[in-house]
């Protein structure tokens, strides 16, 4: 763990995410930005119809693109169950300031995750969505893998529920520092 926070920090209560709340919003994340691509399967089956049409290219076209689409979503289910995921789902506080965030288990163990780290921040609801960067290319592998890697990665982002604040005050305050660190609008 690093440094502590400051002695000004929000700190917040402890919270575990639920893995079927966060498999609900990643899903909707991923569908809502690439509900285009379960086309490219339905269109490439569905070529051959075109030339000679037959029930069976249309029922083959529709089989391979429902098994895309469930192939994607269990990609995307799966960070529940791999153990590197494992820490977004335990119960954690939060010691937020204008340096980092500290997630942290107890008072001895916890991560810290840098502002740089943070791609974009969501309002939903009665929380805030802090949406991590996805790698960059030096961190993917090379050639079909890091093509794969890039194109089909699942989101990842850390929930912050209203409920966690100690008072009105600790919102306010996050609210205008993520306004400083131009994370939302």
């Amino acid at each position: 763990m690093q440094s502590s926070a400051a002695p000004n920090a929000i700190r917040t209560k402890k919270y575990q995410l639920e893995k079927n709340v966060f498999t609900g919003i990643a899903l909707g994340k991923v569908w809502r930005k690439d509900w285009w691509m379960a086309l490219i399967p339905f269109a490439l089956f569905m070529l051959p119809a075109v030339f000679s049409f037959s029930w069976w290219w249309v029922a083959g076209a529709i089989l391979v693109t429902l098994i895309f689409v469930l192939l994607r979503s269990a990609q995307v289910m799966g960070v529940t169950q791999m153990e590197q995921g494992n820490p977004l789902f335990e119960k954690l506080s939060y010691e937020i300031d204008s340096r980092q965030i500290l997630l942290k288990r107890n008072d001895r163990e916890g991560m810290a995750l840098t502002w740089d780290m943070i791609g974009s921040v969501e309002r939903k609801g009665e929380a805030y969505l802090l949406w991590l960067k996805p790698p960059t290319d030096a961190q993917l592998p090379g050639g079909w893998r890091g093509w794969l890697a890039k194109n089909f990665q699942a989101p990842v982002f850390v929930m912050l529920p209203f409920r966690i604040f100690n008072n009105p005050n600790d919102i306010k305050l996050l609210e205008s520092m993520l306004r400083r660190k131009e994370l939302i609008a």
